[in-house]
């Protein structure tokens, strides 16, 4: 292939990276990438390794060929998932993150340096791709050694690939990744490491392991929040549904929440029990089971998995409107542990379209690989974090944006509550939010309980409550607090037309449910549709910062048992429990809050967080924002 690079709008020293690297790859379909992740096409196993000095080969992964795609699978059980502190930044001019000269006490530019003369050793397979999607993202570009060429096909699958033909010659990538997986080993003692760089206005990613966890989706999202804040637009960190019911009324619904919360779930049909029926819950303490009876589930218009872009340019009616940011979803599926719980899924995975991407799931060459066939870490339990890319083109029913929000959730993953050992899962199926209190959730974004995306093997207590930051997204951003929580806080205030309710997960004060609650309130709002929830049906929570707790749910004329509102009529927990759990949660909002008290917050977030501290009411609350219910 001639030099198609020539006329790219590069800088000198990646041009004469890829002009001297030992060869040059740019793939022309996504078959081609497959082939090389698994180094021959006549390979059924495909050994990812390193030469690491003083140490010789060192296996990074390996690729099994499978009936129905590629299973990626790592030697340590700690590159399975993401490392919540992996990331760091250099010649970020505004930021909040850690710098890599703070964490490492070295410039970063002898790294880079020495970065680019190993991927000149390399065969190299370059990748031009738009970050964000064709119509709305921008112009980026991969560099990778060929032998991770499945880390490659993550990129093809999950962004939208520029074909050559439609490839400008004077291609000018606004972002960079590189990946050099070796320098986890030689320079950052075995730990995930990924590097946010702007060098002449360009955001380089540099990745320094090949989970694409870090890089090549958050990574990307990284990329996009730094690109969109200079244009003062979000992409979120939500899920987006429409949902259809047997009486074809129509309800769109954005959930949002830190990794872990509810994301992917809510774009699942909800899981049943061999005999059809629900399963709300169990108690934890009693061993008692409560079930619902529920005929016909609402259909599912998927729209977004995790990254909501939502561009100005179609913000038009005082609903937010969003759209896809991905070509492609990264789908945890450590919830699917046998045969039959979750029908859709499976039907798309074992006989796909096309062959598929999967991750930390046991392969065998030649065999069909089974989602619910999770690999074992080194404690002998299954991993936490199965993963499945899964192209948006493979779902069923799927429906591209911009789509006006009816519902915007927020999503908890709350532990168990009970007198004895009380905590911050106080909360009922549906809490009801004024826009100012829904801001506020998104500013402390608690990372919850037992969160299975990340490393949490640091977490001395699964029941403190981390925060993962302004809008859930924070982990993945390069750029400053306040500038995310203003543009989040405008964001509020243009879109008061949009409802805004809070939704936990695994757990409803002593009982254990799962993401039972998400789809069972899912199908509760589609019923209801555009009616108003009217505040004689809603009551202040005991805590404001809960919200409001409806008064009772029906679905399909059956009443929801006021126990799963309205965690303070459980005997197990009672007001003494519940005000135990109200008091940390509380502690942690001040604590968290706290750290956007700057002069350059809005004026109006000021005055939020103030209510706060102040322990204001939900009357206080909505004066600042009036919303809609």
């Amino acid at each position: 292939m001639d030099k198609l690079w020539e006329n790219w709008v590069i800088s000198d020293d990646v041009r004469a990276t890829i002009d001297n690297c030992q060869n040059v790859i740019v793939p022309k379909t996504r078959e081609e990438l497959f082939e090389l992740a698994m180094g021959d096409k006549d390979n059924k196993v495909f050994h990812v390794t390193y030469n690491i000095e003083g140490r010789g080969e060192v296996e990074e992964a390996n690729v099994i060929k499978c009936k129905n795609g590629l299973c990626i699978n790592y030697t340590e059980a700690y590159m399975r998932r993401r490392d919540p502190n992996c990331m760091v930044v250099n010649n970020i001019e505004k930021t909040d993150k850690v710098k890599y000269s703070d964490r490492f006490h070295s410039d970063f530019s002898g790294v880079r340096t020495e970065t680019l003369e190993w991927l000149k050793q390399q065969d190299l397979i370059i990748l031009p791709f738009m970050a964000g999607g064709k119509e709305y993202g921008y112009e980026a570009l991969l560099v990778a050694p060929k032998n991770s060429a499945f880390f490659a096909a993550s990129i093809y699958d999950m962004q939208e690939v520029i074909p050559l033909e439609d490839l400008d010659i004077k291609f000018k990538p606004k972002a960079i990744i590189y990946v050099a997986p070796p320098f986890r080993h030689t320079h950052f003692n075995g730990k995930q490491v990924v590097v946010h760089n702007n060098q002449d206005g360009v955001h380089e990613v540099f990745s320094y392991n090949l989970y694409p966890g870090p890089s090549a989706k958050k990574g990307v999202y990284g990329i996009l929040l730094a690109l969109g804040l200079k244009e003062e637009y979000l992409t979120m960190h939500a899920s987006t549904v429409d949902v259809i019911t047997p009486y074809d009324n129509d309800t769109t619904i954005l959930h949002e929440g830190a990794s872990g919360s509810g994301k992917s779930e809510m774009l699942e049909y909800v899981h049943r029990e061999e005999d059809g029926r629900l399963k709300l819950g169990e108690n934890i303490l009693t061993g008692e089971k409560r079930y619902l009876e529920l005929g016909h589930s609402c259909k599912l218009h998927p729209i977004t998995d995790d990254m909501a872009l939502s561009n100005p340019e179609f913000q038009k009616n005082g609903k937010l409107a969003v759209t896809d940011a991905e070509n492609a979803w990264f789908i945890r599926i450590d919830h699917i542990n046998k045969y039959g719980t979750d029908p859709h899924l499976e039907k798309i995975t074992i006989h796909p379209e096309k062959p598929l991407l999967f991750f930390n799931i046991q392969g065998h060459p030649d065999a069909t690989c089974l989602i619910w066939e999770h690999i074992q870490d080194e404690d002998g339990k299954p991993c936490s974090n199965p993963r499945i890319i899964i192209p948006r083109e493979l779902n069923e029913d799927i429906q591209d944006g911009p789509v006006d929000i009816d519902y915007r959730s927020f999503g908890l993953r709350t532990p168990p509550c009970t007198k004895e050992n009380p905590s911050y899962g106080i909360f009922g199926m549906m809490h009801v939010l004024p826009p100012a209190l829904a801001w506020l959730w998104r500013l402390v974004a608690p990372r919850g309980f037992n969160n299975p995306s990340i490393d949490s093997s640091a977490d001395e207590n699964q029941f403190d409550i981390k925060s993962e930051g302004v809008g859930s997204f924070w982990p993945f951003a390069t750029g400053k607090r306040v500038d995310f929580a203003n543009i989040l806080l405008e964001q509020f205030m243009q879109t008061t037309k949009t409802k805004n309710i809070l939704i936990p997960n695994q757990h409803i004060g002593c009982w254990e449910v799962g993401f039972m609650a998400q789809w069972v309130i899912r199908e509760y709002l589609a019923r209801r549709g555009q009616a108003s929830m009217k505040k004689i049906n809603l009551h202040p929570a005991r805590h404001p910062l809960a919200g409001y707790i409806p008064e009772q749910i029906h679905v399909e004329g059956v009443a929801i048992s006021k126990k799963f509102l309205d965690v303070t009529v459980q005997p197990e927990i009672g007001l003494e429990g519940y005000d135990e759990g109200a008091k940390q949660l509380e502690a942690f909002f001040k604590r968290e809050t706290q750290l956007y008290l700057q002069s350059s917050l809005h004026p109006l977030g000021k005055a939020i967080i103030s209510c706060c501290l102040d322990n204001g009411t939900l009357d206080d609350y909505e004066k600042i924002i009036p919303g809609t219910y």
